[in-house]
């Protein structure tokens, strides 16, 4: 071990590093900051010179100089139960991490559903804690991606939102999935299809329903539609009514893996033989779709994709650069298993 740093010895100061540099003090605080405007002579003599004394910069300081926090917010209009229990959120945040891996940038969670809980959240959002935020999962005209974008704060969502267009966001193409699901179930000679949406204040609620729709719309069927919040339970609950209502119905296309799941247990509990009586057709091609009994046919969605293309857009914005392309839609495609 260098003889600089002994156990108990003082913590090097940023004067300790310029000694040992042969520089003034200044020159250290330009390097530390990445400032162009040192020599690379100077700038190898400070980098010797931290390495050799294990300096390590005053965080606080350096935010105070360059006005960085080195730190971006993931705020997930959720509860903690549906974050860590879908898997849709494990991807994204798989993604973001990945992406962030090589720029020294850290990531904090922040989950916030009520009214009160979003206002203490875009207090500290835009109290200089972040140099950025993503967000996923809003639901309806939520204020706090304007608020954010309004105080100077970059932000990117996950998601196309309904009743606004944001700056900058990415998206999967959710409503050709969703045709594409029924398109199928369609040409497999199904001609009862239910669909089992998700919450239509969600631009990806609103989309995946539109795609059903598109693809019912020149056969002259009939629309039959329940709806979910994209839990386990919620697609119980919708496939129970749809089965009360149309229990002749021989297909059904949910708007997420987990009510795919919930329908398929209520069809076995109602001796309905997948796919046989009853073809079901998901969207998340999760992990465990590939082993439910029978394999869940799904739409795959590239969430991790999905999540570090929102975390480059994000170090662009944040690094001032202009951004070619501000929203990026993320193509779709089916996932052929047993259960259609």
């Amino acid at each position: 071990m260098n003889g600089d740093r002994r156990s108990g010895a003082a913590r090097p100061t940023l004067e300790a590093v310029a000694a040992r540099a042969g520089v003034g003090r200044g020159t250290v605080s330009r390097v530390i900051n990445g400032s162009p405007k040192v020599s690379e002579k100077a700038r190898e003599a400070v980098q010797q010179a931290i390495d050799e004394l294990g300096y390590v910069p005053n965080r606080a300081a350096r935010t105070l100089v360059t006005r960085r926090t080195d730190t971006i917010a993931l705020v997930v209009s959720e509860s903690e139960q549906r974050i860590f229990d879908e898997p849709f959120f494990a991807g994204i945040i798989r993604g973001i991490g990945s992406s962030l891996s090589e720029t020294g940038l850290q990531l904090i969670l922040a989950m916030a559903q009520s009214s009160d809980e979003h206002e203490r959240l875009e207090l500290y959002l835009t109290g200089q804690h972040v140099d950025g935020v993503l967000l996923i999962s809003l639901h309806g005209a939520d204020p706090l991606p304007g608020r954010l974008e309004e105080m100077g704060v970059p932000t990117v969502l996950g998601g196309r939102p309904v009743g606004f267009t944001p700056y900058s966001y990415v998206d999967m193409d959710n409503r050709a999935g969703a045709r594409q699901a029924v398109k199928y179930l369609l040409g497999r000679g199904r001609r009862r299809i239910a669909t089992i949406a998700g919450p239509q204040d969600m631009g990806v609620g609103v989309d995946r329903l539109a795609g059903y729709r598109d693809a019912l719309l020149a056969t002259g069927m009939p629309e039959i539609v329940a709806y979910g919040d994209f839990s386990e339970a919620s697609g119980v609950t919708a496939m129970q009514r749809l089965l009360q209502q149309h229990p002749t119905l021989d297909a059904v296309f949910t708007a997420s893996d987990p009510m795919a799941f919930g329908a398929m247990r209520v069809l076995k509990d109602h001796r309905k033989i997948i796919p046989d009586d009853v073809a079901v057709i998901g969207f998340d091609d999760s992990a465990v779709a590939a082993h439910t009994e029978p394999p869940l046919t799904s739409v795959h969605q590239p969430t991790e994709d999905m999540g570090r293309q929102m975390a480059q857009l994000l170090v662009s914005r944040i690094n001032g650069e202009r951004l070619e392309q501000p929203v990026v839609i993320l193509d779709t495609h089916l996932v052929e298993r047993g259960s259609a």
